[in-house]
């Protein structure tokens, strides 16, 4: 059983302009603190100020650290700012429904409904029998570091991405009967173009209709927002922000890598590519983006290549093992550049939000070794990985569109 709970007070965008104005990223979507100061010079009144408030300074120079008493500090005084803008508006006992659209898939929009999951849901070694289930690991200090700015801040912004299986699809038909019989509450557009739409379900009987749907559903599995589901529970909080997502509606698009070599090791990168890896020119043109699993894409610095792991290298019945990035990481990364942590800073990690072809130019202007392109892991993937009680491999789902944050908020 899955429980979605009202929010008691929540803090909402008054109208689609003030959505506009708050709406941003999540912290987890850029690529460096440059992008996140880069992106307050176009949007100063972005939700970015509260959620990344170490980058809310006049010049990059002064770009603070993260979790630091100053930047705290900044991000209540912000907090207090927002709370009193007639930009948002304070609303009781909701639940949403949130619709994202990305262009080109306008006859396809990802639909869920938005609330309060609850913590003791969460399935973890001491709770074997959780219905939310997790399928990563947890660095303890990026979660303690948004559980930090959630106490100070008595605000929840960091929503958790929750796929759920919708068997029949009963939820999915009650999202959409209730999104096209009313006109949505505000919606927004984000830097990639996709269109948000909010519809705050204030009705109590709409609400428990959409709310008995989910609680039907017997597993929920988390797609994105591992740390900030772990950073309430943390806290003792008995709720996290959330959307649930029947997850026919989900994408899960590429998530690559950039590595950082010695020149000896990028001398001898195809022979040692050879040893795990059948590998063939890339005859197409521009940047190699692999579709297919079990096909991989390598830049050099001077020709794309194309490789496919030889038999034996994985065991397929091993649902995580099945994952490229695992095999990369393994196989390449491990046995031969002996970089045996994912964590380790010579990797790069780059979500679909660049394209390879910006990978490629990272290359050509010598910031990187090679670049290393993987095929988008499906739902049936992730799904099985979650059944079987395994970790996915890190950093190898980027779901899209993501969630937008700054347009729902919970105060507690």
């Amino acid at each position: 059983m899955i429980t979605l709970d009202p929010i008691a007070r929540a803090l909402v965008a008054a109208d689609s302009a003030a959505a506009d104005q708050l709406g941003a990223p999540n912290y987890d979507e850029f690529q460096s603190d440059r992008e996140v100061w880069e992106l307050l010079r176009e949007r100063p009144w972005s939700v970015l100020r509260v959620t990344m408030p170490h980058c809310d300074v006049r010049v990059p120079e002064d770009i603070g650290e993260e979790g630091s008493k100053a930047t705290l500090a900044r991000a209540v005084a912000n907090m207090a700012r927002l709370m009193n803008d007639p930009m948002v508006r304070k609303a009781m006992n909701i639940v949403w429904v949130y619709e994202i659209t990305r262009p080109g898939h306008e006859g396809t929009p990802q639909i869920g409904l938005g609330g309060l999951a609850r913590t003791s849901e969460i399935r973890t070694p001491e709770n074997p029998g959780g219905s939310v289930i997790r399928n990563e690991g947890i660095r303890e200090v990026k979660a303690k570091g948004r559980a930090v700015l959630t106490q100070v801040t008595h605000t929840d912004m960091g929503t958790v991405n929750l796929a759920v299986d919708d068997r029949d699809g009963g939820f999915l038909a009650a999202l959409r009967e209730y999104a096209n019989g009313h006109a949505p509450t505000f919606e927004t557009d984000d830097e990639q173009g996709n269109r948000h739409r909010v519809w705050l379900v204030e009705q109590a009987g709409d609400r428990e209709r959409l709310r008995a749907l989910v609680a039907r559903e017997p597993h929920a599995y988390v797609a994105d927002g591992n740390h900030r589901s772990a950073a309430a529970a943390m806290l003792g909080y008995e709720h996290y922000l959330a959307v649930v997502f029947p997850a026919s509606t989900m994408t899960i698009a590429p998530y690559n890598r950039l590595v950082d070599l010695a020149p000896h090791q990028k001398a001898g990168l195809l022979s040692q590519a050879g040893m795990n890896f059948s590998a063939e020119r890339h005859q197409g043109p521009g940047a190699l983006q692999p579709r297919r699993a079990h096909e991989i894409g390598l830049y050099d610095g001077a020709s794309w290549w194309l490789l496919r792991p030889k038999p034996g290298s994985f065991d397929a019945s091993d649902a995580a093992q099945d994952i490229d990035a695992d095999i990369v990481q393994r196989h390449l990364f491990d046995q031969g550049f002996g970089i045996t942590d994912p964590r380790d800073e010579r990797i790069t990690y780059v979500g679909a939000n660049r394209e390879p072809a910006w990978l490629q130019a990272q290359v050509d202007q010598g910031l990187h070794a090679c670049a290393i392109t993987l095929p988008p892991v499906t739902m049936e993937q992730f799904i099985r990985v979650c059944l079987q009680d395994k970790l996915m491999p890190p950093k190898s789902t980027w779901f899209v569109p993501k969630i937008r944050s700054g347009l729902v908020m919970a105060m507690v």
